[in-house]
């Protein structure tokens, strides 16, 4: 089949950024949230990144007016309708994603292929809970969505041969790589990335090293761009531990028992970025570690 118009569910940090390149590759988007404030916050930022790209000349100022004036915000989930391909880009919790399938379903064509950018919930699960477990898949994007290159495709159990070929397709067109994954908690990257930010979380909460110390050995000891504790307050320290429990419950293998000091970060809102404090503290000029 061929896809034209993309739905997009959620317009925050992934949502934003799955409407911008979709745009940008020249898809029709509807991109849908329950806060006309992050639909507004959204298309501002997908305006100011789009210039940032302008500005560095990876784009024209011609493509910018075009992809902006293909993406159509709207606070009616039933819009998203006519969209041959909808990506659910919501909160990672599995019942607000089944809640938001309940809602749209009635309101889709029978060709339209449901997906999720899900980071780590069974795409079996999710799409037994709809009316098209053939046509549905997990469509994970990593953040941020401009610039990584990455999108994991996972099928799950029901998952036809065409669905996967069509959302290939789709990923290719928006000039990304895809990676084939099996339907296993956390997929690949974050099978593989989750663990070892928990571990830095252990070694802080063990005392073997301080933050700065921690991130700046991975840095400069193992070439990471960015440190694990950096990096974990960029994911958003909830969403870490959302991943991990999903590897802990799924798997059943202590190795992925969540670290106490993370969940006690969480609890106490320090979620990163997002929250300007999480192991580092944002409210200032320039990020202080907070331990």
């Amino acid at each position: 089949m061929e896809i034209s118009k993309i739905g997009v569910v959620g317009a925050g940090q992934m949502g934003n950024g799955i409407a911008h390149v979709a745009a940008l590759a020249g898809y029709d988007v509807r991109i849908t949230d329950v806060s006309q404030d992050a639909l507004d916050a959204a298309m501002t930022l997908i305006n100011r990144n789009l210039e940032r790209q302008v500005t560095r000349e990876t784009i024209s100022a011609e493509d910018k007016s075009a992809a902006m004036g293909r993406i159509a915000p709207t606070l009616t989930l039933a819009d998203l309708g006519e969209c041959d391909l909808v990506i659910e880009a919501a909160t990672e919790r599995e019942t607000v994603k089944q809640a938001i399938f309940e809602d749209l379903i009635p309101h889709l064509q029978p060709h339209t292929i449901l997906t999720t950018n899900t980071s780590s919930i069974s795409i079996t699960r999710l799409a037994s809970r709809t009316d098209r477990p053939e046509k549905f898949m997990g469509f994970h994007f990593m953040n941020p969505v401009p610039v990584m290159q990455l999108v994991e495709l996972i099928r799950g159990i029901a998952t036809d041969r065409q669905t996967y070929d069509a959302c290939l397709k789709v990923v290719q067109r928006l000039g990304k790589t895809a990676a084939s994954a099996e339907d296993f908690p956390a997929f690949i990257v974050n099978r593989i990335l989750m663990p070892m930010i928990n571990e830095a979380v252990y070694t802080l909460y063990e005392g073997v090293g301080n933050v700065e110390s921690i991130d700046q050995s991975m840095k400069l000891g193992a070439n990471h761009p960015m440190g694990p504790l950096e990096l974990a307050d960029f994911i958003g320290l909830d969403t870490c531990l959302a991943i991990m429990n999903v590897l802990h419950d799924g798997l059943a293998d202590t190795k992925y028992r969540p670290c106490p000091l993370l969940t006690k970060y969480v609890e106490a809102g320090w979620l990163g970025r997002k929250t300007r404090r999480g192991f580092y503290d944002y409210r200032g000029e320039t990020p202080v570690p907070t331990r």
